[in-house]
């Protein structure tokens, strides 16, 4: 106790002693000028630019939004520097509610002019607060009515792999949305794409989640959706033993061709040409074009060919034929 006695008797001896005592007397006048400087300074009038979320309240279960919830309006108010220091720091000005049915069009839009969003807010200010500027000078939010369709999804962008890799396929998850929309803007709606990707030089699967682009007056759920890149190996293979098949053939006529069988080659991944078979190609001979153009060779034609195949030929054109009368 003697010790804290101690303390506090050698500060009040410190503070109050001849030599600090006009030293105090000069902070005690430097922060009256300092509070009164202030109050001056905030009953000045002053312009401040403010952002405020716009949120729609009071929407019917039965109508769904297509556009944001939410959108930002920005006012320029006019007042004291207290009053604008109350705004930024209170609870005055946080959020712009606006209730659904008043706004509302039968054309699927709540529209939302300056004067409107200027009415609503001068309601939660004193009358010294003046609004000078607000932007934008319209709101727009769509609705509908529960109107939608599944629609498939696309990528968009560059997405290219290594030399020697290609992208044999993609896969979606999920692998299609649903899109709301006004009936007149989802019959154009075919396909929903993604914002533009940008990846280049890689080799093993690539997994992306990326956001959807976004349409004017449409809702898409979900927003968000993930993309698989699998990638394979470029090779360049050649597949024998594929036989010739005429098509369009008369009844009672048989087309022979010499030879029988012939050899496609092509471009594809390693990993897709383990999985194909002869059966897979389809090699023809039209027999209205014999008809049309008859000669002693026919024109064969390569007509089926399996996904992820690129750059396919046939080491033949034309082969010989022969045409028999009755059933094989």
């Amino acid at each position: 106790m003697n010790g804290k006695q101690g303390i506090y008797n050698a500060i009040r001896n410190f503070l109050f002693s001849s030599a600090n005592k006009e030293f105090l007397i000069f902070l005690f006048f430097l922060s009256l000028s300092g509070i009164f400087w202030l109050m001056m300074t905030l009953n000045e009038t002053y312009e401040k630019e403010f952002k405020l979320p716009v949120r729609i309240i009071n929407i019917p279960n039965n109508v769904v939004l297509t556009s944001d919830a939410t959108d930002t309006v920005k006012l320029t108010l006019h007042d004291k520097g207290l009053a604008l220091i109350r705004y930024m720091y209170g609870k005055e000005l946080r959020t712009l509610k606006i209730n659904f049915k008043p706004y509302s069009r039968n054309n699927g839009v709540v529209q939302l002019t300056a004067a409107d969003i200027q009415r609503i807010v001068y309601q939660q200010l004193p009358a010294s607060t003046r609004i000078t500027a607000i932007k934008p000078d319209k709101l727009d939010f769509y609705y509908n009515y529960g109107l939608c369709k599944r629609v498939p999804l696309r990528w968009s962008g560059r997405v290219i792999p290594e030399h020697l890799y290609f992208i044999s396929h993609i896969k979606y998850w999920p692998d299609s949305i649903s899109v709301y929309a006004p009936k007149e803007k989802l019959d154009s709606i075919n396909y929903v794409y993604t914002e533009p990707l940008n990846y280049a030089n890689f080799r093993d699967t690539l997994i992306v989640n990326c956001n959807l682009q976004k349409q004017k007056g449409v809702k898409m759920v979900p927003d968000r959706v993930k993309i698989g890149f699998y990638t394979d190996v470029l090779t360049e293979e050649s597949i024998s033993d594929i036989p010739i098949v005429g098509i369009n053939m008369p009844e009672g006529k048989t087309l022979r061709t010499f030879p029988s069988k012939v050899t496609v080659s092509f471009v594809t991944g390693v990993s897709q040409f383990r999985k194909l078979r002869p059966s897979d190609f389809r090699v023809v001979v039209d027999y209205r074009d014999i008809a049309r153009h008859p000669s002693e060779k026919c024109t064969i034609h390569l007509k089926n060919v399996p996904h992820g195949i690129s750059r396919a030929k046939l080491n033949l054109q034309q082969v010989d034929y022969l045409i028999e009368e009755g059933t094989p």
